[in-house]
């Protein structure tokens, strides 16, 4: 494996790097999976009824609180029950859907194996920031996973309005790093998300860790976080 030279700082993704949901679903937790069966929900039409409230999520993304990050998933799960009429799911079974969402971290997130050893290890060596499309809710889970506190800087899409490969969330992050791009290096579990973080001039590092990631050819390949301390001069 080809070792990055000249490496000062290092972004991370957040899900599917450093952490997964135990459920399979950023969506839907095991709870509301008792609400919302996955069989139902693998229905074409329900599936064309989450889409549209995805995008309609994507198209308010510029948030502030976890209050309106909270109004905006009742939507989304009110939207996906209009689709499933004969589950008779209630006003209040979808606000404990959604209050599971927002508020429950120590149920619907984990760290995987190797994020807080591979974090002390590079803590102090290198700039660390994050680079996330995520929502206010993530804050208040970093500080209960206890991992905000190795980061120097991070850039949240909920903050800009916008999702990578927008360039504005790479130039926000380097910016807020005061690094040059190329001695910096950005892991994430997405090809096109590493596409957008080249262009700014990042070094990418695909990470596979999470299941059906596939090799891409021509970025740095690894299968774990623990990974990328074998791609740095350290």
């Amino acid at each position: 494996m080809e070792k990055l030279h000249d490496i000062r700082g290092i972004f991370f993704d957040l899900g599917g790097t450093l952490i997964y949901p135990p459920s399979g679903s950023w969506m839907f937790s095991e709870l509301a999976y008792r609400y919302f069966p996955k069989e139902k929900l693998a229905e074409p039409s329900v599936r064309a009824a989450m889409d549209r409230a995805s995008k309609r999520l994507d198209e308010r993304h510029l948030l502030h609180t976890t209050d309106e990050e909270y109004a905006q998933f009742y939507e989304y799960y009110r939207a996906v029950s209009e689709a499933l009429p004969e589950l008779g799911l209630t006003d209040g079974d979808l606000r404990t859907v959604t209050e599971d969402k927002v508020y429950n971290k120590a149920d619907n997130y984990r760290l995987f194996d190797s994020s807080v050893e591979t974090l002390k290890a590079v803590r102090g060596r290198y700039r660390l920031g994050i680079i996330s499309d995520t929502w206010p809710s993530i804050v208040p889970l970093l500080e209960y996973l206890d991992i905000l506190k190795y980061f120097d800087c991070v850039t949240f899409s909920f903050e800009l309005g916008t999702f990578k490969p927008d360039q504005r969330m790479y130039q926000d992050a380097l910016s807020k790093m005061g690094l040059p791009a190329e001695n910096t290096v950005f892991i994430d579990d997405s090809a096109r998300n590493l596409e957008g973080a080249e262009k700014a001039g990042i070094n990418p590092v695909l990470i596979r860790e999470m299941p059906g990631i596939e090799p891409v050819e021509g970025i740095a390949n690894i299968d774990r976080i623990s990974g990328i301390l074998e791609l740095l001069d350290m």
